[in-house]
């Protein structure tokens, strides 16, 4: 049985309530990836392999897999979670972790609160008839307690960035490398672009702000992102962000739950609750973050010129480092998506980039807020965190840092 047969087969009995039939000597880890992930690497193997050209290996840019005796080894401390490996592998035979059975025990037995942190380029990934709305209803449907937009999260970060970057230009050298969104563009700048780190604000991506501030508020809550990033699996577990998310699923896994339980979203109540304004909804897509963090700094300081430049896929964001390590400067604010398109463009998506785009873009034309500024929840968010003023929790609150020292 391969892992994907046997973790479709679980999966639906377990989301039935039926128990785990049982499975021979050589399925037994692979279940036991399938209940505890974290045990085990992001990838991994199904069987030996002895790859002529190894293709996996020349496809991952962060030294995770490597050729030993002829065969392929992964080390699991380089991996980034990017899945381009397994996208490259030719023989179908690399793997990558799961945790939609861990998801299910999670609402099977925690007797806490379980929230879904929807990723802002949720909109349009489970079909036309799954509104923000109905989605919500559905998530509930499922046993979880409510499903929080992470787009709203990103907003307060806009407003940090925003504060952070008008700082910044008061320096000599003064530009800013954002710090929000990629896990994979923050390792690739600790890793091989250390130079320039220091340019990198010390932020907490927008999911790991959900989580954090989810559990403060809801204490003993537990957390599960859902999002179209393998990276975001990886980034959970660095040591300075552990706890702030219990498990993440992808698109593709909260897909498979949604056809295991043959959720009908158009027989779905709309269940309004949008907090987001548009600056956080534009995080999912490519140059979404400078603009947001352009409008909100036009609004926080006029006479503050921003000059951004985007890049997408590592490849490109490799060139764009390397051009500003060089001191060849074309701005003044760098963003990095790994994924070509950004995060619509995640490997772990439903739609095609283009059309989650769409869907992102009129989304974001929705919100009833441009800027995080206008946005009543952001500030409502803040004092109930116990601060009285945004520049008092933006100074004050750890919820927002991390270490950002180079690996």
């Amino acid at each position: 049985m391969t892992f994907d047969e046997l973790y479709r087969r679980v999966l639906k009995d377990r989301l039935k309530g039926r128990g785990i039939e049982s499975i021979g000597r050589q399925a037994r880890k692979k279940l036991d990836c399938l209940l505890h992930p974290e045990k085990y690497p992001l990838i991994w193997k199904e069987n030996p392999c002895d790859c002529s050209d190894a293709q996996c290996v020349t496809a991952c840019m962060f030294q995770a897999l490597e050729i030993q005796n002829g065969e392929v080894a992964l080390n699991p401390d380089n991996c980034v979670g990017c899945a381009r490996c397994v996208e490259a592998c030719q023989n179908k035979n690399l793997t990558f972790s799961r945790d939609a059975v861990k998801a299910v025990e999670l609402l099977k037995t925690s007797e806490e609160p379980v929230y879904a942190l929807m990723a802002p380029a949720y909109v349009g990934q489970f079909g036309g008839a799954a509104t923000p709305g109905r989605l919500r209803s559905a998530l509930k449907g499922m046993g979880f307690t409510g499903m929080l937009e992470v787009a709203a999260f990103a907003d307060i970060l806009t407003l940090k960035e925003s504060l952070e970057f008008c700082a910044n230009m008061e320096k000599p050298e003064g530009f800013q490398l954002t710090s929000c969104c990629c896990p994979i563009w923050i390792s690739m700048i600790r890793k091989e672009f250390t130079k320039i780190a220091g340019h990198l604000p010390a932020s907490v991506s927008p999911m790991i702000a959900a989580g954090r501030i989810a559990k403060v508020l809801h204490e003993g809550c537990k957390t599960i992102f859902v999002g179209p990033c393998m990276a975001k699996k990886a980034e959970i577990r660095e040591p300075d962000l552990e706890g702030a998310i219990d498990c993440v699923l992808t698109f593709e896994e909260l897909q498979d739950m949604f056809e295991a339980l043959a959720v009908d979203f158009e027989s779905m109540e709309e269940d309004e609750n949008e907090h987001s304004a548009s600056a956080g909804r534009m995080y999912a897509r490519t140059g979404g973050v400078s603009s947001a963090v352009k409008e909100c700094v036009k609004s926080i300081e006029p006479g503050c010129e921003m000059t951004p430049v985007c890049a997408c896929g590592p490849a490109n964001c490799k060139k764009m480092l390397q051009r500003v390590l060089d001191g060849q400067l074309a701005g003044n604010f760098f963003e990095g998506m790994a994924c070509e398109g950004g995060c619509v463009g995640g490997p772990k998506r439903n739609i095609e980039k283009e059309e989650g785009t769409d869907f992102v873009d009129a989304y974001a034309s929705e919100a009833k807020y441009r800027t995080p500024g206008e946005n009543p929840y952001v500030l409502d968010l803040i004092q109930r965190l116990g601060f009285q003023t945004v520049e008092d929790f933006l100074e004050n609150s750890q919820i927002l840092t991390r270490e950002l020292s180079a690996d």
